[in-house]
């Protein structure tokens, strides 16, 4: 490790102890918000603090092995403890130098997860059918909650759109790296020679960030527009026009919400998805323009790169942002068991951004 990222260690652990007084303080504990902001960012320093103390209790260690390999009678065991030492000494450097990439402050939001039906016809839509039915199953394993807000079932199967929340700690931090086109290669039912057919879908992930609550948004600038819900409900979807079609006219952003008996409440479930939206378009192009060069552009939901092609005939999953990132286990990842990918992402993520550290000290 170099002693700038030392020195940036060292620096995160005097602010751990700083915000330890912090919240000490009683203009502090009388203060909700900066209560909450420190309590966060004590909790997110204390691993750091953690491993650097494992850190010294390992340099103590393998200090006294040393020592110890003077005495002819406990020099090979001495050489296995220094061993021993050395290795969990390098273990705790590449945990330490993990510890420094900047956490995601929206890490631990819900989500909106919209996956839409691209190039390939009907195709297409049943594929968009398949990405949502992985995403939903392994938010599932995890323990989130999905709630569709509006849907558009394809004429043959699938959904030409479907936007869902999911609810649960740490979601955005795990599907953060979805946002954009994915490919599919597979033969479809309907095709008799057995030709291999190529569609898309595109997928963006938007964070359901707390600043969202900040955002003012101009009610000259909307075009509020009511339908009837077209989803399950009985007689009550035939009666009243509940649901809900917000447009931004600025930028051009369309929000639906369906899933309410009141339009009311699908107004308000509307109204929070398009200024996360808004909010996240915004950060994107901060972002973008911090970070060009990066594989892996978080956040972004830009859905005109693609991003992973999923070759049915090969049983083959590829993610062209990442080299060598090929995995030949696809009907067990489109059932949902995405760990072994989002892993991959983001261990390269870290990777990207320890290096991009490195080179700034």
């Amino acid at each position: 490790m170099t002693p700038t990222l030392r020195r940036k260690l060292e620096a995160l652990a005097e602010r751990r102890e700083e915000l330890e007084r912090l919240l000490a303080d009683p203009s502090v504990l009388a203060d909700n918000d900066r209560f909450r902001n420190y309590s966060r960012e004590f909790a997110q320093l204390q691993p750091l603090v953690t491993a650097l103390a494992e850190e010294t209790r390992a340099k103590r260690d393998l200090a006294a092995a040393e020592a110890m390999r003077e005495d002819p009678e406990l020099a090979e065991l001495a050489a296995e403890e220094i061993a021993a030492a050395q290795t969990r000494l390098a273990q705790l450097e590449d945990e330490l130098s993990l510890l420094l990439v900047p956490k995601d402050a929206r890490d631990d939001a819900n989500l909106f997860l919209e996956v839409r039906a691209g190039t390939g016809g009907d195709e297409a839509a049943i594929f968009a059918g398949d990405l949502f039915r992985m995403y939903a199953r392994y938010a599932e394993r995890q323990g989130w909650k999905v709630e569709v807000e509006s849907d558009s079932p394809g004429e043959h199967g699938g959904y030409k759109e479907i936007v869902a929340r999911i609810v649960g700690r740490g979601a955005y931090s795990k599907l953060k790296f979805e946002s954009g086109t994915h490919r599919v290669q597979r033969v479809p039912e309907t095709e008799s020679q057995g030709r291999i057919h190529t569609s898309a879908a595109t997928v963006a992930i938007i964070p359901e960030d707390e600043a969202v609550d900040d955002i003012v948004v101009n009610p000259a600038d909307l075009r509020v527009d009511t339908f009837r819900s077209s989803g399950a409900g009985g007689q009550h979807v035939n009666k009243t026009d509940s649901a809900i079609r917000i447009t931004h006219l600025p930028t051009g952003v369309v929000v639906e919400c369906q899933t309410e008996r009141s339009q009311h409440a699908n107004r308000d479930k509307a109204m929070k998805r398009l200024k996360a939206q808004l909010l996240d378009a915004e950060r994107s192009k901060q972002l973008a323009a911090q970070a060009e060069s990066r594989k892996l552009q978080v956040g972004s939901g830009d859905r005109s790169q693609r991003i992973r092609t999923y070759n049915f005939p090969q049983g083959r999953i590829t993610d062209h942002r990442v080299d060598g990132l090929t995995l030949y286990d696809l009907p067990n990842i489109i059932q949902g068991n995405l760990d072994e990918l989002i892993d991959r992402l983001t261990r390269e993520h870290q990777a990207e951004e320890l290096a991009r550290l490195s080179e700034a000290a």
